[in-house]
């Protein structure tokens, strides 16, 4: 399996303890390219178990942070002292909140930190009625589209987007500006909460960068097959 496969896997650790997050972590290490943390973990657990889990593969900090520009701009400051691989933002904060995060991790990496910022467009878990009744006239993919232009603008380095938009943000924004997706799901698994899904080596063709699965591979009797699994699919897709 060549790294680059591996490296484009990430394992969501969506697990309600610090505990069970470190296990699962020791028992997928050299399978996966990286540790996504969320809301629930970072809340329960804090910096600690980022540093922590750093020993075993990078981090995705997922914290979508979304509020005033200075507001994003300290807790940026704050997380990434960690040093995370990855962190992001939500787009629709606005541009002037995305600059003002962009800045905070330029100035990070000028330091010698190694953080990309994402922005996220349009969460997986939204279709076109769900934005209908925000408000939005657009499609998910129109809009994902048109949000992840903004983010390249304001400076961030890819987005967090479903694969079913990767391949229309590649072609729009260039190979250079990443795409994460989340809601990928093995052949045959449940949708579950993700309304916009899409397995592995789909995922791949259309353009994804880096591949987000959590629950098919943290709620297995075998985590480490179907992680291995996963892998071999994404492969072939190469």
């Amino acid at each position: 399996m060549h790294s680059s496969t591996r490296d484009r896997l990430v394992v969501a650790l969506d697990l309600p303890t610090p505990g069970e997050a470190l296990a699962m972590a020791a028992r997928l290490e050299g399978q996966v390219g990286m540790l996504k943390v969320g809301l629930e973990l970072f809340c329960a657990a804090g910096p600690a178990l980022v540093q922590e889990l750093q020993s075993r593969a990078p981090v995705f900090l997922d914290l979508k942070f979304h509020d005033i520009p200075n507001t994003v701009k300290g807790a940026l400051e704050a997380v990434l002292r960690l040093d995370p691989r990855l962190v992001n933002i939500h787009s629709q904060g606005g541009p002037h909140m995305m600059e003002a995060a962009s800045e905070a991790v330029r100035a990070h990496r000028a330091r010698g930190g190694q953080t990309e910022l994402l922005a996220v467009t349009v969460l997986t878990s939204l279709d076109r009625e769900s934005l209908a009744r925000l408000g939005s006239p657009e499609e998910p993919g129109e809009l994902a589209l048109h949000l992840a232009k903004l983010a390249q603008e304001c400076g961030c380095d890819g987005v967090v987007c479903s694969a079913k938009e990767a391949k229309a943000v590649r072609e729009a924004c260039g190979e250079g500006f990443h795409r994460l997706t989340p809601g990928i799901r093995p052949k045959g698994a449940a949708a579950l909460d993700q309304a916009r899904v899409v397995d592995p080596a789909q995922a791949l063709r259309d353009g994804a960068t880096w591949l987000v699965v959590g629950r098919p591979i943290t709620q297995a009797a075998d985590p480490s097959g179907v992680a291995a699994a996963i892998l071999r699919d994404m492969e072939q897709a190469l």
